[in-house]
């Protein structure tokens, strides 16, 4: 219980299909100040005493769970090494692959509990081939994306009893009828444990900021950067270069370089990709009979991204992900998440992408 609306509402809904449910909050810092207060963030102080209160509404137990040590080690800590190594990381990927579906569902199994229940917006169903993870009901609300990292045996013994709500106004309505003092609370947004929304200073202040070189597709100087971890592939803002590219057309980030300490820019078009591919890489639910040869998929890199046609396959270690017309804003380090038709099928954290245009251009 993460102190929100959805999760309240799925353990309403667990306890009213007549389970014996348990309410847990997870502490991820022990230090007052290092994670967002308000709305604004999750697992706060604030938080877990709104969860408190839906849980004795709810008339189950409640427990806080510390989990913090886990939580600096397999998320902080890897978003900061990623950053340093030049990638783009999400949390939010590393939060439910590490914490809530691998430590608090491991001590849970432990515990004898069945199934951990949360107020993600995805089904988990049973298909010709075992569990398969899908699609929510309300496509403006899935976060089937953010659950990819899930395996079959994950998925065994989790449960999302929001999936099929038509709309979160409806879950919102459900909340107040119950008389769930979160049922208006604002959603949750931005990285939970930079407090002051900062992403720049906070990594600074953790990788180092080194003054180093902007460099154009040609390998030229055309500017100085106050940090390259800073930078991510994408971003327009913050360059300063201080002059116009020769067609007068904006600069886009299009690598950084962390070993040298360079940024890579260039036009807009040049973020253009169509082949992605990651070495680690998992399946959600059974793997594709044809994966060794390929399979036609719709490919999704962000949480509110448009999925994109495409073709999959295994090669050589790596899942090889083709798109059918190039898509832009692809960075190592993000996870791409392999759907066919509402089933996520796997995903993979993105080490390498394949420009659609060439660097002459």
């Amino acid at each position: 219980m993460s102190g929100g609306v959805d999760s309240a509402v799925a353990a309403a809904r667990a306890v009213e299909a007549g389970h014996e449910v348990v309410g847990v909050h997870l502490a991820l810092s022990r230090m007052p100040g290092t994670l967002r207060t308000g709305s604004r963030g999750c697992c706060t102080i604030e938080d877990s005493m709104d969860a408190r209160r839906a849980a004795a509404k709810l008339g189950i137990p409640f427990y806080v769970w510390d989990f913090s040590e886990r939580f600096r080690a397999d998320v902080v800590d890897d978003f900061v090494a990623e950053y340093a190594a030049g990638r783009t990381p999400n949390p939010c990927m590393r939060c439910n692959e590490r914490i809530k579906f691998a430590a608090l569902l491991d001590k849970a199994l432990a515990l004898g509990f069945d199934a951990v229940v949360t107020g993600h917006y995805a089904e988990v169903r049973q298909g010709p081939d075992g569990v398969e993870l899908h699609r929510a009901a309300a496509w403006a609300k899935d976060q089937s994306y953010v659950l990819g990292v899930l395996t079959a045996e994950q998925l065994a013994h989790s449960w999302f009893p929001l999936g099929a709500t038509p709309s979160k106004a409806e879950v919102r309505a459900e909340a107040e009828a119950r008389g769930l003092s979160v049922a208006a609370k604002p959603d949750s947004h931005d990285i939970c444990f930079i407090p002051d929304g900062d992403t720049r200073g906070w990594l600074a202040s953790r990788v180092g900021a080194e003054e180093g070189a902007i460099l154009d597709r040609s390998g030229e100087r055309i500017g100085t950067h106050p940090g390259a971890a800073a930078f991510t592939v994408g971003q327009r803002k913050g360059l300063n270069i201080g002059y116009p590219s020769p067609d007068g057309r904006p600069r886009f980030v299009l690598e950084v370089r962390p070993k040298t300490n360079e940024v890579v820019v260039g036009p807009k078009e040049a973020l253009a990709i169509s082949e992605l591919a990651g070495a680690r890489f998992s399946w959600a639910g059974a793997a594709p009979a044809d994966a060794a040869s390929g399979f036609d998929c719709e490919v999704q890199v962000r949480a509110h991204a448009d999925p994109v046609p495409a073709t999959a396959r295994l090669e050589d270690g790596e899942l090889v992900i083709r798109v059918e017309e190039p898509i832009e804003g692809v960075a190592p380090g993000q996870t791409a998440v392999v759907y066919v038709g509402t089933r996520v099928v796997g995903q993979c954290t993105i080490d390498r992408t394949v420009s659609a245009v060439p660097a002459s251009r």
